[in-house]
């Protein structure tokens, strides 16, 4: 498997890395075994949030004794520089640190320059000196904000939505990472659960020389998919291409993300998971779908008072309010027993 390395910080992994997001719904022993087989199986790369509850305590838990031989990511969600010093100082208790590999600001509506009221990068380059931080980097969902971020020259690597429905404007920002020698950092390979084909998400990621793919991770099955890549890792053949084409074909364009910058909705609309549940349900038939949970919350649609909120805060520019109605009707049509799942 090839190496990647991420633009100017150097930072360097194999081509296949773990995002620890999902262990946050798992308990502390099973999350140590799928950090701890990861790396015994050559991931060294571990991406987590201090947004994630639990996650970055157990990946704490599985590295020590071990720090010097891990890249360790992880975020804060914080909108100003003294409140990114506590996230930072619980950060690096969490974790039972005195370094973290890679900081990033997550997700923020903005890119955070000096000088622009908040403090946060202020705050970054302060920890840095300190040696607190290693390198500093940017998560964003917003193309605008991504785009910016590369081209202010502030950031040493971008994580963002990348996956084989990727549109030009996705591929586009790979490229200007490539450019200005920002590490590129894939998050949602499978489109949160939208693909089920991890052979072909490894495939078309892997023509992208700058980019590292974080992989969510909740299952033992999950993981060995991909530390088989490691030793065998999935080329794009033909009858790769044709899932790929297929899948394009049925989701590109008109389907949500999740990323939740929709949210809230002002009646209580789970908007990220409701918008897109049509295609999980079909994609990947669960019973989880069809608890009576889930059928209050997709019920919940009904509610919608039509504000357009949603709407105007997609940095997509899907038509939320109609995702959410036509989901909707499709899942009723699913529990009246009228299709098959």
């Amino acid at each position: 498997m090839k190496t990647v390395v991420l633009g100017k910080s150097g930072i360097t992994s194999p081509q296949n890395a773990f995002g620890a997001l999902p262990i946050q719904r798992v308990s502390d022993d099973y999350a140590v075994m799928l950090l701890r087989r990861a790396f015994d199986a050559g991931f060294t790369f571990f991406d987590t949030a201090r947004a994630y509850t639990d996650s970055e305590r157990k990946v704490g838990i599985a590295f020590k004794g071990m720090r010097d031989r891990v890249t360790i990511a992880t975020k804060t969600a914080a909108q100003s520089g003294e409140a990114l010093k506590r996230d930072l100082e619980m950060s690096l208790a969490t974790l039972g640190t005195d370094y973290i590999d890679l900081y990033q600001l997550h997700n923020p509506a903005f890119c955070p320059k000096p000088g622009d009221g908040t403090g946060l990068y202020e705050a970054l380059t302060e920890a840095k000196e300190q040696g607190k931080i290693r390198h500093i980097g940017i998560t964003a969902h917003r193309p605008d904000v991504a785009r910016e971020a590369v081209l202010s020259g502030l950031y040493e690597t971008l994580q963002f939505p990348f996956c084989y429905l990727a549109t030009e404007t996705d591929t586009d920002i790979v490229r200007l990472c490539a450019e200005h020698n920002v590490g590129f950092i894939a998050m949602k390979g499978l489109s949160g659960g939208l693909l089920t084909n991890s052979a072909a998400a490894y495939a078309f990621i892997a023509q992208y020389d700058n980019v590292l793919p974080i992989w969510g991770v909740q299952r033992e099955n999950e993981l060995d998919e991909f530390i088989a890549y490691m030793k065998r890792p999935p080329q794009m053949t033909a009858e790769v291409k044709a899932v790929i084409d297929r899948d394009r074909a049925e989701l590109i364009g008109n389907f949500c993300r999740a990323c939740g910058y929709c949210m809230p909705c002002p009646v209580g609309i789970e908007i990220n998971n409701c918008a897109r549940m049509s295609q999980l349900i079909r994609r990947s038939p669960s019973a989880q779908h069809l608890t009576p949970e889930s059928q209050a919350k997709m019920m919940k649609i009904e509610e919608c008072i039509g504000c357009g909120a949603c709407k105007a805060k997609c940095p997509y520019g899907l038509d939320t309010p109609e995702l959410l109605r036509l989901n909707l009707a499709d899942y009723k049509s699913i529990l009246a027993g009228k299709t098959k799942v």
